[in-house]
Formats: structure tokens, sequence, C-alpha cells
């Protein structure tokens, strides 16, 4: 409603009128539609389809012949149209016959220019008097085509908005005049055509036809088979038809659209220069009225003639003229008012059209701050806005209004800088439509996968480049496999260590980064170096609101951290390499990490969030700047630290990945699993600095590629390497036809040198036909006699690798062992364990004594060196607790392996009690009575009196004063916040007194390890083959060691 302001001073700058606009017309509803009304009906129909001739006034013997499906349009004719450029012929028949057998002979061809201006006669002479005006003359325009009818369109320019358009250009209407529509709101002709008054224009189809022919017009007729649009209210034909509406005047000022458009930053920027920039080109005075009832009402007051006319800007205005105080301006409040006329034509009423919405959208800069009425400073400190956003179809739309409106109102632009999306289709390239279902429940999408991936999955597409997106569920879901799930598992691993870390060595970790020790880790540094310089280009490209650029490197980064940083350090965290090493690796990955979250909270809040509420426990209260720390969305952007940066590390590994992925590639190549270890790499390269900066990462390369050595060259004919080509037969073979067979052959002869020169520069000339890299497969050969047979070779464009693919009978043991370890690893995760878990691996080999029986033996120390976890022979000790087991089969053999908590060493014997103690001699009116209270002390003895006697001297002893049983947990965990599997229970306390019997002690038992609500059993050894009867003398059982199983639950079993 507060776009009235805004519409007040186009009206006094003369920049509003009233015109026509030619828009689809529903004669059953009598009411103009929108284009989308429009299009929501469309139907195959049979139209009458004639061809008419125009004899021409300067000779009648020549006429033109323009074709149609409307008929019912020829009556309102007022020119033929055709294009300038296309060729048209002058043809003559050569005798009289039946049209179907008519001979034609051609005279001669000309472009349409030629015919610009011929005047001819017209079919009707209901507006004879508009030749006075230039009608009944050949126009030209390029809307015109040839891909059907004749190549001349006659004119009805009240009737097509092409028609219009051209027409007010060559100014045979003016946009301004009484336009010549002999047809009314029921679609029946006026009284304009005497001939055909009173018909509803489709039924009128058949008659005009018949007039045509009567009176010599028709060339011929029949039907056409057409889509047509129909009334999706009433599902009858849409016409075409003029209706009055309010203009802004747009034409004037294209060269201020363009000049401020040029001030504007538009991402991408060929928008601004092309698609925008050719529709401001094109710009036409803009229809702002619509005939509708639900609307900002149009603040126009006209008398009858519309000859007086009075434009409101405000409430206040519209009180003062009416009198009535107005407080709404929705239609229902203000149609009903009148304006008293200064000019004696009685009252002023409001007229009955609405704003166009996009009118309302334009005005939104300054309605949404109701200016000029308030906020007039606010709104001019701010405007132009810094930054909007929307997508590629509001080129016509809001970025249009916007920038029409301003340039009128304020001659600047609306906006400094605009983003511009693409447009999300469905999977198969079609609109999103409710009705068809063409696309996943968003709800669903978000529940299965999360926003964060949606949204990443958005924000890196061709949307952001202005280009339109076939949405596809498979995308979120990599995008959730691909990048969430190894980013999360990066910062699992870090917190899994940090706890090892605070367990096994009592470090506690806290991340300062201004105290932060510098590493010397090549590794280290490259990642560090690594994430500033992305930081680096992160805050470059939002500046210059590149997200296109700015997410495909945050993804990036997150492979470089997990599959590179994470899994070749992945021993100096575990602090393999020593605890200061284990520091600097978890530093390094905690500031990795935190300036990942920052960087990436725009795009994913979510995950970012959650991870930041575990990390922010790890950072040193001393270093925190921010005042409010406790989301990560009130954190600023780290700060580039131009000092970690280091593009000669970064360099180098790069070139270290190159040569990895390249040998991962031959590994796939020859089926060769990286478990399998290989005798030799070979790395050539040209650049004897860039083979330094491969050597000095050699050991990452051999552990990644699994090999045992490196080899550098710059010398590929000593390994006798060639290359040869092989031609894309798909490719090639559509392209060339008749060629390809001798091209072909001219591509195996080509020579490794020249295949060289291809590959730098991408593309080769062969038998005069230019091929590229998607043309050729290249190969590499090895000469038979340069010894070299047990190399395997593939390469970029910079380096060549070598990979010997012969392994020995050592190696491929090695590759069974890690499998085996791969097995084991696989069923720790399936039972949910972490790495801090302590467990024993048990395993049993079938048919004994076979290969794989022999290769674990082997390499037990190899298995236990990886896992961590002791690796025993079956049989599994009935008193462990398995958690986890599984039978597979590897290298023929059954493996049987089952993990079981604890750890395998075998537990010392209890001599005495297996807690700590205290004896106590207490005396109470002079007589002594002893107890024994467990505590953190050990062999000692206290003396405690009551009344008014001393305390005398405690009897010296090494031994504990009551009788006591060892209990030994041995199949579940402690509950109700106890630990330990190993305890000792008293079982009479003070001496003599308070004897257990079996209940009693089982009930104590419980206690003491906290599991009062379960059921438990007593045995005698570890086996739990011998159970404590219940009518033990429990006096037998002093000093003795008692195996504790707790039985299983109902669920359980």
């Amino acid at each position: 409603m507060d776009s009235l302001w805004v519409f007040k001073q186009l009206y006094d700058k003369g920049l509003v009128y009233r015109g026509v606009k030619v828009m689809p017309f529903s004669t059953a509803c009598n009411t103009p539609l929108s284009n989308f009304e429009a299009n929501q009906n469309y139907k195959d129909v049979q139209d009458p389809s004639v061809i008419v001739n125009f004899p021409l006034v300067e000779n009648e013997d020549v006429a033109l012949i323009a074709w149609t499906t409307t008929p019912w349009t020829l009556p309102s004719n007022l020119a033929l149209c055709v294009n300038p450029e296309l060729l048209y012929v002058k043809v003559k028949a050569l005798f009289k016959a039946p049209k179907a057998f008519q001979v034609f002979y051609l005279l001669f061809r000309f472009p349409g220019k030629t015919l610009k201006g011929k005047k001819y006669k017209p079919l009707f002479q209901y507006f004879a008097k508009c030749s006075e005006k230039g009608a009944f003359q050949v126009l030209t325009d390029n809307y015109v085509k040839e891909e059907e009818g004749t190549g001349v369109v006659h004119q009805a320019p009240y009737f097509g908005a092409d028609d219009y358009r051209v027409c007010t250009e060559y100014n045979i209407i003016q946009k301004d005049q009484a336009p010549i529509c002999p047809v009314d709101a029921s679609g029946c002709f006026t009284s304009e055509v005497t001939d055909f008054v009173g018909q509803y224009v489709k039924d009128a189809d058949k008659n005009i036809i018949k007039w045509l022919k009567e009176n010599g017009r028709l060339v011929n007729a029949s039907s056409y088979k057409h889509n047509y649009p129909f009334c999706w209210r009433s599902d009858t034909p849409l016409i075409y038809k003029a209706v009055p509406s309010w203009f802004v005047r747009v034409e004037h000022m294209v060269e201020n659209l363009l000049d401020n458009n040029g001030k504007c930053y538009w991402v991408p920027e060929f928008v601004r220069e092309k698609r925008f920039g050719n529709w401001l080109r094109d710009a036409r005075d803009w229809a702002i009225s619509r005939n509708r009832y639900w609307g900002t009402p149009i603040p126009i007051w006209v008398s009858d003639d519309f000859e007086e006319v009075v434009c409101i800007g405000s409430m206040a205005e519209l009180e003062e003229l009416t009198g009535i105080k107005v407080t709404d301006l929705h239609r229902e409040n203000i149609d009903d008012l009148t304006i008293p006329s200064r000019r004696g034509k009685g009252v002023l009423r409001r007229i009955t059209e609405v704003f166009d919405c996009w009118f309302e959208s334009g005005s939104m800069p300054y309605a949404q701050v109701h200016y000029p009425f308030e906020n007039r400073k606010e709104f001019e400190d701010s405007f132009p806005a810094d930054f909007i956003a929307e997508g590629i179809d509001q080129t016509r739309g809001w970025f249009y209004t916007l920038l029409v409106l301003s340039t009128a109102l304020f001659g600047k632009p609306p906006f400094k800088n605009v983003i511009v999306n693409g447009l999300v289709l469905a999977s198969d390239g079609q609109k999103m439509s409710k009705r068809k279902k063409n696309y996943p429940d968003p709800g669903l999408i978000v529940q299965s996968y999360g926003a964060d991936a949606l949204r990443l999955y958005l924000i890196n597409s061709p949307v952001v480049r202005a280009e339109n997106l076939r949405f596809k569920e498979e995308g979120v879901r990599d995008v959730l496999k691909d990048v969430f799930l190894p980013w999360y598992n990066a910062y699992r691993f870090l917190v899994q260590n940090v706890q090892r870390l605070q367990k096994e060595e009592n470090i506690h970790f806290l991340y300062n980064e201004n105290t932060a020790k510098k590493s010397d880790n090549i590794m280290d540094k490259w990642i560090q170096s690594f994430t500033q310089s992305l930081i680096q280009f992160f805050k470059a490209e939002m500046k210059a609101y590149r997200l296109y650029t700015v997410v495909p490197r945050l993804v990036k980064f997150v492979d470089m951290l997990t599959n590179w940083y994470v899994r070749t350090n992945r021993r100096r965290l575990k602090g393999e390499s020593g605890t200061e090493d284990c520091l600097w690796a978890l530093e390094t990955l905690f500031s990795v990490l935190f300036s990942m979250c920052r960087l990436m909270a725009p795009f994913t809040p979510f995950i970012t969030e959650m991870m930041y509420q575990n990390l922010r426990h790890l950072i040193d209260p001393a270093s925190v700047e921010e005042k409010d720390n406790s989301s990560i969305h009130y954190l600023m952007l780290p700060q580039v630290r131009e000092n970690l940066i280091d593009k000669r590390i970064e360099g180098a590994v790069s070139r270290m990945q190159s040569v990895i992925e390249l040998g991962r590639v031959i590994r796939d190549r020859k089926t060769l699993p990286v478990k399998y270890p290989l005798k030799e790499v070979v790395v050539i390269h040209q650049d004897p600095e860039a083979l330094k900066d491969i050597e000095s990462l050699q050991k990452y390369i051999l552990e990644e590629l699994n090999v045992r050595q490196l080899t550098l060259s710059t010398d590929k004919d000593k390994y006798g390497i060639r290359l040869r080509a092989e031609p894309d037969h798909m490719v090639l073979g559509k392209r060339l036809k008749g060629a390809f067979k001798a091209v072909t052959a001219s591509i195996k002869e080509l020579t490794s040198e020249q295949l060289e020169a291809f590959q730098k520069k991408g593309s080769i000339v062969v038998d005069g036909h230019e091929l590229h890299e998607e043309d050729l497969r290249l190969m590499y050969t090895f000469d038979q006699s340069s010894g070299s047979a047990q190399y395997e070779a593939h390469s970029d464009a910079q380096v060549l690798v070598l990979l010997d693919v012969t392994p020995d009978q050592s190696m491929v043991d090695e590759g069974v062992a890690r499998e085996v370890i791969n097995r084991i690893q696989k069923l720790r995760k399936k039972g949910h364990l972490v790495p801090s878990d302590e467990i024993t691996v048990y395993y049993r080999s079938q048919p004994e004594g076979e290969y794989l029986d022999s290769v674990i033996k082997a390499h037990t120390d190899f298995i236990l060196a990886t896992t961590k976890a002791p690796l025993l022979p079956f049989p599994v000790p009935k008193t462990a607790s398995v958690i986890i087991d599984e039978k597979t089969q590897l290298k023929g053999s059954d493996l049987e392996l089952t993990i079981v908590k604890g750890s395998s060493a075998p537990r010392a014997p209890l001599n005495g009690p297996a807690c700590t103690y205290v004896n106590l001699q207490v005396k109470v009116n002079n007589k002594e009575q002893g107890s024994t209270w467990g505590e953190n002390l050990f062999f000692s003895s206290l003396s405690v009196t009551a009344g008014t006697a001393s305390p005398g001297p405690a009897p010296s002893t090494d031994t504990i004063a009551c009788p006591y049983v060892n209990l030994l947990l041995c199949n579940a965990q402690p509950a109700e916040c106890q630990s330990g599997d190993v305890g000792t229970l008293l079982l009479v306390n003070p001496v003599g007194q308070n004897r257990l019997n079996h209940e009693g002690l089982l009930s104590e038992t419980a206690k003491v390890f906290g599991l009062r609500s379960r059921r438990l059993k007593l045995y005698l050894d570890e086996d739990l083959t011998q159970e404590l009867p219940a009518d033990s003398s429990v006096k037998s059982l002093d000093t003795k060691t008692l195996f504790v199983r707790v039985l299983p639950t109902t669920a359980e079993a």
C-alpha cells in the first residue's frame, strides 16, 4: 500500500498515461487473464487455416498472400509484415487448373526489405480511413519466421502483441488513440463490422471465409491442428484482445537505464551485459494495471469521460479531497469514495484497476520503510542497497522494476551488487510442478540427509552461476557421503585422540593459537599453508560475491584434509611417533578444523555449530578474543596468517599427490589392491627441482602406494618408454564417417615424439583432421630390449610414474596379513568400538595349518602393531565378555573372528586383599574392638577411643584384621557409577560379628559392583565350572577369590 507515493511521483513527472495492452482474454468470463493463467490450460484443437491475397495498389495483377488461423481478425487488418532478411519469390501461374494441379513459373527471388512500404488493397472497408495514417502497407520486422505460413503476416494490431508493437513503431496507430477493436467483452463483433455484427468471433470464421471466397480474396482454406490456450475457469477458447491499461513511460529513459545498470556489479557478469542489458535496450512502456479485485488499488480518480484525472499520493491527501478519514486503502474501503470535480463534471470515481504486483515489488525499497513519510534519514543513508539476490527469471521481473522505478525517481541504481541464481528444475529438466509431483518431498530430503547437505548441494551447483540445475536426490546423498561424513570422521578422529592423550598420558589438550609451537613436520606445514591460502582466497572471492568459486574450493579442502592430511598422519595423531610429535599433529588438526568450521559456518550452519560446541572446550580460555563465543555464528572469520603460507611446500605436496594418484590408477588397472606391497615405484620428471620436492616426501609415497623403494629419474629413455595412440571409435567414427578408416591407420603410425607434443598442446592434425584429447586414448609401451617388462606406466602432463607390478611371495603374504587387519578393523567398527576401547581378538582359521593360518601366525606382531589389540587363537575363554563375532572367507579358508572386552594380558594372582584397607582398633569404655575399613591407606593401623581416656599406641600389623574374599567380575561392566572389575568383600566386620551367609554374600557382591538389580552366580574357578554351593561355610572362603557371573536379563536371553 505504501507504493502510492511512488506512483504519485511518476504521475507528477508525466510518466503515467492510459493506453491499451493486448492480453489473453476470456470471452466467457468477460475478463483479461495473466500470461500465467493463460498457460494453465492448453489443448490441441483444429482451427481454420486460410491463405488470403492482398493485391498491390501499384499493380492489382500482383498480390501478396498471407496465412492465418484466426480469420475473425481479418476485418481489423491494418498492415502486412515481412522479414527484411528472408528471401521471397514472385511466381506466375502457367495456366488455369484445379488448385491441386496448378503449375507456377518462378519469376525471380528478392529479400523481404524490397517489399517495405508497398501499398495494397484492404480486405474490408470498415477502417479504410486509417489509410490516411499509413495503414494498408507492407512493414518489416524480424519476428516473422519461415518455419510456418507464407512469410507474410497480416497485422491486426489490437488482437496481437507483435502486431501492436510493429504498427506502433510505424505510427500506423498511436498508443493513446481510441483502439480499433471491433470485438466486445463477450467476443462478439460490434457495429463497425456491419457484415458480421453480433456474431461470436469463432462462429464468424466460416462466414468470413465464405465472404473471402465470394469476393475473390481466398487462395486456400483448410484446417490446422495446433496447441491453443483455453480459459482455466470456463474451459472456453481464449482470444488475444486489446484491453485499456495504465502505463509508465520507459522507452524515453532506456539510455539512463543502461547507464545505471553499468554502475551495478553483477554476478555472473554476463547477465548484466547480455540477458539484462538486451532486455533494457528493447524496453517498452510498462503496463502497470491489472483487472483484478484483490490488489493495491491504483490511486487515480477520473471523470466519466476520462478528461479530468486526479492522482492521490497519500492517505492525508485522499482524506482532504474526499472529506472522509481513511485508514485502510483496500478496494472495499475506497472504491465508493468520490472527489468533487473542479471542472463541473460531477464527481470523480476511482478507476477499477489495481497495481501489477511487480510495481509493488519494484517499490519495495521505499515502501518497506514508509518513505518519505517516515525514516527519511535511515533510507537515504542505506540507499542504494549493498546487495540483493534473485533468480535469472527476475531479469524481466524484480531486477527490472527496481531499476525502472529507481531511475525514474532518483536517477540512480537501486542496488550496488546483485547475485543472479539459476532455476532449480525437476530431474527430467521440466519445471517443478505440484500437479505433476515431479520432485521429491523437501521435508523428506531434509529428514533423510539434513538441511546442511541440501544447502551445500544447491550452493555447489550450476544454480549459483545463473545456470539451471536438474535436482537429483542422489546429489544430496553424495554431499552427505563425500563431504560431511569424511569431514565428521576427521573431527571425530581428533576428539578420540585428544581423549586418548588424556587417558594414556594424562595430558589435558588445550589449543592456544598464540603459544602453539611451530611444527617441523612438512605435512603440518602444508595443511597450515593450504588452509591460510584458502582463507585468503575465500575472503577475496566472497568480497567479489563469487560463490561459484568459493564453495568448490571449500569442498575440495575437505578432501585434502581427510584423504591426505589425516590419512597420511594417522600414526602421528595416535601418538605412535612420540608425545611431542602427537601434540604437534593434534594442534595442527585442531587449528585446521576450527578454521574450516568458521569458514563453512555460513554455508552449513548446523554441522559446524555441533562440532564447535565440542571443540570450544579444547580452546585455551586465555586465547579467546570474542566477548560472546557461545556459538560459532558469533565468531569472526579467521584472519589470514601470511607467515604460514609456503607455496613451495604446497607445490611439493601437489606433486606428491600426483605421483600417488597415478600409482593408484596403475594398481586399479592391474587390479592390485594397495594392501599388497610392491617392490618399486619409478618417478620420471624433467625438472630436477620437482624431483627434489618428491624426494622430500618419499615416506608418504612409499606408505600410500605400499611400495618398498622410490626411484627418481629425468631419463625416460632409460626405461624404453614409448607412447602409442588408439582412436575413440565411437566419437571419431560418428564424426569422420568415410575417412575414419584411413585416419585410424594414420593414428597408429604416430611417433612417440608426436604424441608427446600432442600431450602438451592438446590437439594434433592427422590427415587434415584436427583431433583433440577426447578423440584419442594414449597408452605407454616398453621396448622389449629395455628389460622394463615388469613395469606398468601412467602419466599426466607433468610426471610419469612406473610401478613394478611383480610382487614376490613375502609381499603377497604381507598383503594377506593386511587383509586380516582390514577384517578386524571393520568388525571393530561394526561393534561400535573406538580406538581407546581395550579389546582382545580371537581367531580361528580352518583348515588349520593351511596358507591363511600360517600367514596369520607368521605376521601376528605385524597385525598387533596396527590393530593395537592382542591377537590370540581360539578357544575364547568362557569368562570373556564377547562384543561381536563374525565368520568370513579369505584366501580359500574360513576365518572366524571374535572380539572380547578387555586386554588378554594375564592377571597377576591375588596375594592378599585386592583393595587397599586400614585396620581400626576402637576402644569404647576401655573395651577394645577390632574393625577394618577399606580406604586409600595401605597396611596402616589407627587407634580410636571414646570418653576421656587417651588413646594408646596402635598395635603394629601388616595383615587385615577381618576375614575377606576377593571378587572378580567376569562377564559384565560395573554400574551405578562404580568402576573396575576386581573388589574385596569383608566376610565379618567388626571382628567376630556380622558374619555373612550365602544370600548375604550375593547381596553384598551386587552392591560392590553396582549391580543390585541383576541376578548373580558365584564360582570357585575362572572357567566358571564350580559354582559356590549355597550351603558353603563362609569361614572356609577366607582369603580366596570368587568369580562373579552376571545372569542375562529376560530381554538379553
